[in-house]
């Protein structure tokens, strides 16, 4: 072998096994930083009983038992429906998390399997 084809050779490794996992890592936490905030998962969580859409109501003045309590469950209402919505939001944006940790994964693990595989096929046809 000449020392020009070592020189590549070895450039090729230092890419293949340095470079590009690092640009996989990088790309892979970005996708899962972008879903994050996609999503709103923190803000979600911290709003949880918040009034959906922040739709309320506001108390009568004076000694309205019945305006009082409707004003009460319309509040309550508003809030569980808040609640559930954003409990569908949060499941969805776990689950594409998940999905995008696995799939991560999947690919870094894939990119150090590819030569020996590129090797197999080789070896196996020839």
């Amino acid at each position: 072998m000449s020392a020009i084809s070592q020189n590549i050779f070895a450039q090729y490794l230092i890419w293949h096994f340095y470079d590009q996992p690092r640009k996989i890592l990088k790309t892979w936490k970005g996708f899962l930083l972008f879903n994050l905030n996609y999503f709103s998962l923190l803000l979600l969580l911290k709003t949880f009983f918040s009034p959906w859409r922040q739709y309320k109501w506001y108390y009568p003045r004076g000694l309205d038992i019945p305006k009082y309590l409707e004003v009460f469950f319309s509040n309550m209402i508003s809030r569980v429906l808040g609640a559930i919505l954003r409990t569908v939001i949060i499941f969805f944006g776990i689950f594409f998390e998940i999905l995008i940790l696995i799939l991560g994964f999947l690919i870094f693990v894939g990119w150090f399997i590819l030569p020996a595989l590129l090797v197999f096929i080789l070896i196996k046809h020839v």
